[in-house]
């Protein structure tokens, strides 16, 4: 009896790992998914009793803050190595954001990608163009802006993936972290 409970536990658990990591996929579509993943483990935590570490917290919660400060701190230096001005890089930023928000309704959420990187191109692209660049420059300057949104998201998610890892280890183990 003892061992099939254990077991139960162990596969709710692993199915709670495999949910945090959907979440973290959330990134792609301009959600907060490591920040859900974290909250999700909190109220986890404190419903199932299950002590994590004050270690396990310290590195999850860092890996949340390294994950957004490599989004956008990818994202402005690529937008800056392709020639983007300031102005463009701000607008390529606040461009991702809206092209997120208009994409999200499209097909079921997971337009928000595509949305967010076109917004990102489109946002820097009117910027340069508004500024005097001509159409090359401009475009250069934009296609860096959309690589380093996807780059940035794609690193963000390898930041939360630390955070799922950490969380799997803690439940699927004998030992904390």
């Amino acid at each position: 009896m003892t061992e099939s409970l254990a077991l139960a536990g162990d596969l709710f658990s692993l199915g709670f790992v495999i949910f945090l990591g959907l979440l973290v996929l959330l990134n792609f579509l301009n959600l907060p998914g490591n920040w859900l993943a974290l909250a999700c483990v909190l109220i986890f935590s404190l419903l199932s009793g299950k002590a994590l570490g004050m270690l396990f917290w310290v590195l999850s919660c860092g890996s949340a803050v390294l994950g957004e400060i490599l989004e956008w701190g990818i994202l402005a230096t690529r937008a800056k190595e392709a020639g983007a001005s300031s102005a463009g890089t701000l607008a390529g930023m606040l461009g991702a954001f809206a092209g997120a928000l208009f994409g999200a309704p499209v097909l079921m959420g997971f337009g928000a990608l595509p949305g967010a990187l076109l917004g990102a191109y489109l946002g820097c692209l009117l910027m340069e163009l508004i500024k005097g660049k001509n159409w090359q420059e401009a475009q250069k300057a934009a296609k860096g802006t959309l690589w380093g949104r996807f780059l940035g998201a794609l690193c963000k998610c390898g930041a939360g993936l630390t955070i799922v890892l950490l969380t799997g280890r803690a439940l699927l183990s004998s030992g904390s972290i």
